[in-house]
């Protein structure tokens, strides 16, 4: 991986580095309060008002991986009742009600999708539940102020959509306010097979999910103040917050100052995969599952973070503590072995600034 400079590489650097703890992406931008409506639509054109998202019709269940134009082609466009877009100069945090990084985490939200000060780059990536390994290509695609720039957003739709409902409909706003066109290709390329160390066992932090066991369904506060976890070993257990949601993965404190921390509760191993390629582990290419293990886990990992240049600020690595790969061995029980596979790459066509109005 190329080494991070300054200006807009820094500001890149930065937004994967809370991406990989999953601190939502970043935020806001740059024109006056726009509200039109926005609907629900058939193929012919006609509103179908008074149809909830949640129920109008199997298409719009599908997968957020299935196109907008394949939905279109079904009969149905997802899109919000109204939505307004405006810029946010103010410098302050990023904030989401729907959880904007990978993951199945999907709070009630009656309909409301509410973010301030993120960056186009978090919503496309929202929209199409980008991996980390998109984003790292997504990048270099766009121009300097869909990086830089700050948008707020607020759009509300009827009944209480699900996460990736609320994916297609962001797709939809995307298209209409900043035209945005993007499509896939599948190329082969180098990758990484996630497999088992040892045939049929994980480690000590990587373990079955019980039905029992519990879930949160408000969002956890990365970094927040929690008990220090001991340091993770065969004896210590599998150390994760009560308050923890199901669904997703996210950055916690670690046993140690200099050390790196990512959890998840109910979490497939191929959501697992998607998060070991980012900055802080040195994974730079897919990360595909091999494990075979089918059903949802909970994890702990605690690592000392590698960086192709300085640290974020006020951080300085344990220079005691595992390697990434040391971690994903010893802790979860897994390995990345080479080999070349299918590549899913995201091209971004067509960008605009949104125009004032």
């Amino acid at each position: 991986m190329e080494k991070y400079g300054t200006g807009i590489q820094n500001a890149r650097r930065e937004t994967l580095f809370a991406m990989a703890f999953s601190v939502v992406l970043a935020a806001t931008l740059l024109v006056s309060v726009v509200s039109v409506p926005l609907r629900a639509q058939s193929a012919t054109g006609q509103a179908t008002s008074g149809q909830s998202p949640a129920s109008a019709a199997p298409a719009a269940q599908s997968p957020v991986t299935q196109s907008l134009e394949a939905m279109e082609a079904a009969g149905i466009k997802m899109a919000f009742d109204v939505a307004s877009v405006k810029p946010n100069k103010s410098g302050g945090s990023e904030y989401s009600n729907v959880p904007l990084p990978p993951g199945d985490v999907s709070p009630p939200n009656g309909g409301l999708f509410s973010a301030t000060h993120n960056q186009v780059l978090a919503y496309i990536t929202f929209a199409y539940n980008l991996t980390i390994d998109q984003l790292l290509h997504l990048q270099p695609q766009l121009p300097k102020w869909a990086i830089t720039d700050r948008f707020d957003i607020e759009a509300r739709a009827q009944g209480n959509p699900t996460r990736d409902q609320m994916r297609l409909m962001m797709q939809s706003l995307l298209a209409d306010r900043f035209k945005l066109a993007v499509h896939t290709e599948i190329k082969q390329g180098p990758v990484y097979a996630l497999v088992l160390s040892k045939a049929g066992k994980t480690g000590p932090q990587l373990q079955a999910h019980s039905d029992n066991g519990p879930c949160s369904t408000a969002p956890q506060v990365p970094g927040r103040s929690l008990a220090t976890p001991s340091a993770p070993s065969s004896t210590s257990g599998l150390q994760l917050p009560p308050t923890l949601p199901c669904g997703g993965i996210i950055g916690l404190p670690a046993s140690a100052p200099g050390r790196g921390r990512l959890v998840g509760r109910r979490v497939t191993i191929g959501l697992i995969a998607i998060y070991l390629t980012n900055p802080i582990t040195r994974v730079d290419r897919p990360v595909l599952d091999r494990t075979g293990l089918s059903g949802n886990f909970d994890f702990s990992i605690e690592f000392t973070p590698e960086f192709n240049g300085p640290p974020p600020p006020n951080f300085q690595p344990d220079s005691t503590g595992p390697t990434f790969l040391e971690a994903l061995q010893e802790q979860l029980g897994l390995k990345l072995e080479p080999q070349t596979g299918p590549v899913s790459v995201f091209v971004v066509d067509h960008l605009e600034e949104p125009s004032p109005n």
